[in-house]
């Protein structure tokens, strides 16, 4: 049965080339190995284009380099030097700045600049060459969040959060902190956009921040065996490091919302509900998850998300910033499956009734919506709703506004399902592109007013530029009116000196036969038609992901090209479930993760079965994490179809994995006990029949070892034989060198039992 399916949706699969990188000649040089991996010696040199360290002053773009900072013309791009890192130095007493990329210019109105320096931050005038404030900072590694408007400091330091203020008084919020009770820290395993825990209102004077209570939760026992971490002269034995791991099903950590105001030293926290929300289908003591928190233009009220933990139920509410007391809920949003919020809610700068709202729940893709707050809010709070974006595309981000023609800025894959554009949109609804360029993929920042914009950028159709820098300037939409942007840097692809292997990319239909599906195609170099070849998938597959995009060389890897220069096909799907396809498409795997997204994946291999020079008795696959999960599963589920994996910080059972994440797609062990089963490799274990390779890191905090020891005790009791390897003392990724050696260590993998069959 299975078999003729696969045959029905080859049949019913169309393939559509859209472009091709040819391959240079053969005069030029192979790549060398550490030319193309991060953390290589060369990698920087041979793989990485040259860019601009580029930010705002105002409306004025500034180039920030090594040793200076220079003011560069809107319109004719001429530079005009600022000032120099040895006039910066030459005035400071206590302390040097070692160099001038990452520099701020916080203030649109006054020439002064923010210097970061080891004893803490100076603003310092560059007409008088003087400093004119500084505040001493922390020593060690700590997390902090500045205030421009009140030049007040927030930082956490052994989980105690502490404010400096602007005229150095030093003051501690909490003082009871500790692995259990955290404060001002990210909460919530950083899902649903959370990726800090302080937060200053707008005239930086009061400060929100978590608290986070996880003395309930199961401690997993990690263990550090670095010995210049150990204390020699005590003991040799490693010591326990564990970490706060709410799995899937189990107790997860408690979380408020506090205030702390600075003038006052005072400490209110939020009157929001502990226990569970309705709808949810686990115990009443289940906690509730905050998130997406935003001030009120005024400072005098606090908005924040609320979620239940099925994660199928948000409501937008208020809060008073003096009081903690709830005021009124103004938005609710329910789903079958999931709402996922990510975004903070942002008001208008020329209107303080209205704000921005961003949700994929109304109408299955990610849009923007303006919301205006009724007469007598908070006493009533009935929110008037109005869709600014609409279609069948994913706003990419929103990036602020244009004050002068109150219009919002924001990308958006409308032009190009796998490109990214930057567009506005009035009040109206009507949307203008202003990017020159629809092809590519857009990485922008605009300036303080939004009338000014710079934009960096690459094409999958360029072979030649590897960085295209343009500044659109204030002086009047050049975009909209055909007039060509200011280009600020042509960056010469650096692979142009090597041979680059050719490079494809198209559609295929999905396993529902109806679905358009972006794959990205790597020959081998030199290659030959006549021959065959092993071909490896490289695999992600999961959702806030995607591997092809109209971008540089369309999102190819260096593995990728260094597997392609050793005589291998490079293949990769983006299946059913990735990311900026809308809500149908990556919730077609809810509840059964891996399935629908491996029906996808063997829609691939019939492509490439499909193809005259693909060896179908040599396909391998691989991945990391979600990825491990897709090539452990591949490999034990359709073990006939692959001969060689390798399965990196792999998901091995979804009970294992964090609350968050895992319920979201899964909902519970207790309530999905067939899904989590069907999905779970310990029981393929005894299926597999390849050579696999599992790789982890010893200490992985996101997918912990248990996974991955699991499966391999699973293999020994049915009789199977993976090959395992580790990285001791990494996370979840290999840096640096250790990233080099990993990939040398796959790649040599497949050469010996793929390539070399």
């Amino acid at each position: 049965m299975k078999k003729k399916l696969w045959v029905i949706t080859a049949l019913m699969m169309t393939t559509t080339t859209m472009m091709t990188a040819q391959n240079t000649p053969t005069t030029k040089p192979l790549f060398a190995f550490e030319d193309l991996i991060p953390g290589g010696s060369t990698y920087y040199t041979h793989s990485y284009p040259k860019t601009l360290y580029l930010t705002w002053w105002g409306d004025q773009c500034v180039e920030r380099n090594l040793e200076e900072c220079s003011l560069i013309d809107n319109v004719m791009g001429d530079r005009k030097p600022l000032f120099t890192l040895s006039a910066v130095n030459a005035s400071l007493t206590d302390t040097q700045v070692p160099y001038l990329y990452l520099v701020e210019f916080p203030y649109p109105d006054q020439p002064l600049v923010l210097l970061e320096t080891p004893k803490g931050r100076r603003l310092w005038n560059w007409e008088t060459k003087q400093v004119v404030w500084s505040q001493n900072g922390p020593e060690g590694d700590v997390t902090q969040d500045w205030s421009k408007d009140s030049r007040h400091l927030a930082y956490v330091k052994d989980h105690n959060l502490y404010v400096v203020t602007a005229d150095g008084q030093d003051m501690a919020v909490s003082t009871d902190g500790n692995l259990d009770l955290v404060y001002g820290e990210s909460v919530h395993r950083e899902e649903f956009g959370i990726s800090k825990g302080t937060f200053w209102s707008p005239d930086g004077q009061k400060l929100a921040f978590y608290r986070m209570d996880q003395s309930m939760v199961t401690s997993y026992p990690q263990v550090n065996i670095k010995t210049d971490e150990l204390d020699a002269t005590t003991s040799r034995i490693a010591v326990m490091e564990p970490d706060k791991y709410p799995m899937a099903g189990e107790t997860s950590h408690q979380v408020k919302v506090g205030i702390f105001d600075v003038n006052s030293q005072k400490t209110i926290y939020l009157d929001t509900p502990q226990g569970s929300l309705s709808g949810d289908s686990v115990a009443t003591s289940t906690p509730i998850y905050f998130t997406n928190i935003s001030w009120a233009p005024d400072g005098k009220m606090l908005y924040l998300i609320e979620l239940n933990r099925d994660q199928n139920h948000a409501r937008l509410k208020a809060y008073d910033a003096a009081t903690g007391k709830f005021l009124a809920t103004l938005l609710e949003e329910k789903s079958d499956k999931y709402v996922e919020p990510m975004h903070p809610i942002v008001f208008l700068p020329w209107d303080q009734t209205k704000f921005i709202y961003q949700t994929r729940n109304r109408d299955g893709y990610n849009h923007l919506y303006l919301c205006t707050l009724p007469d007598g809010f908070p006493v009533k709070p009935a929110v008037n709703i109005k869709p600014l974006t609409c279609g069948s595309f994913e706003v990419l981000s929103f990036e602020g506004f244009n004050k002068e023609k109150k219009t919002i800025l924001f990308t958006s894959n409308e032009a190009d399902p796998i490109g990214c554009s930057v567009y506005s949109v009035d009040l109206k609804g009507k949307r203008t592109r202003l990017n020159a360029q629809a092809d590519g993929w857009h990485n922008v920042q605009f300036a303080e007013s939004g009338a000014a914009f710079f934009d960096s950028w690459a094409s999958g159709n360029d072979f030649e530029n590897g960085r295209l820098i343009d500044v659109y300037p204030a002086s009047g939409n050049s975009a909209t009116k055909g007039k060509a942007p200011l280009r600020l840097l042509t960056a010469r692809d650096p692979w142009q000196d090597f041979q680059v292997p050719e490079i494809k990319t198209g559609t295929i239909k999905a396993a529902d036969g109806v679905t358009d599906l972006y794959y990205r195609l790597v020959l081998p170099t030199n290659f030959n038609p006549s021959k065959k070849y092993p071909t490896v998938i490289y695999v992600y597959g999961g959702p806030h992901a995607h591997l092809v995009d109209a971008g540089r060389h369309w999102g190819v890897g260096g593995w990728d090209v260094w597997m392609a220069q050793q005589g291998y096909v490079m293949f990769t799907l983006d299946n059913r479930g990735s990311e900026h396809r809308g809500l149908a498409f990556e919730q077609a795997t809810f509840r059964q993760l891996g399935v629908e997204e491996m029906k996808d994946q063997l829609c691939g291999v019939d492509f490439l079965k499909s193809l005259p020079y693909v060896d179908a008795d040599r396909l391998g696959v691989h991945g990391w994490s979600f990825g491990g999960f897709m090539t452990t599963s591949l490999m034990t589920t359709y073990p006939d179809v692959f001969k060689v994996g390798v399965a990196g910080g792999p998901v091995i059972d979804w009970r294992y994995y964090e609350v968050m994440y895992g319920e979201r797609y899964m909902d519970t062990p207790q309530t999905n006990p067939e899904g989590y089963n069907s999905t779970s490799l310990l029981g393929k274990a005894a299926n597999l029949k390849g050579h696999l390779l599992v790789i982890y890191g010893g200490n992985d905090p996101t997918c912990v070892p248990q996974h991955t020891l699991s499966f391999i005790r699973a293999c020994i009791d049915g009789g199977t034989y993976p090959d395992l390897f580790t990285y001791p003392g990494d996370g979840h990724n290999m840096q640096g060198t250790d990233r080099v050696h990993l990939y040398r260590k796959i790649s040599q993998y497949f050469d010996d039992f793929l390539k070399n069959k």
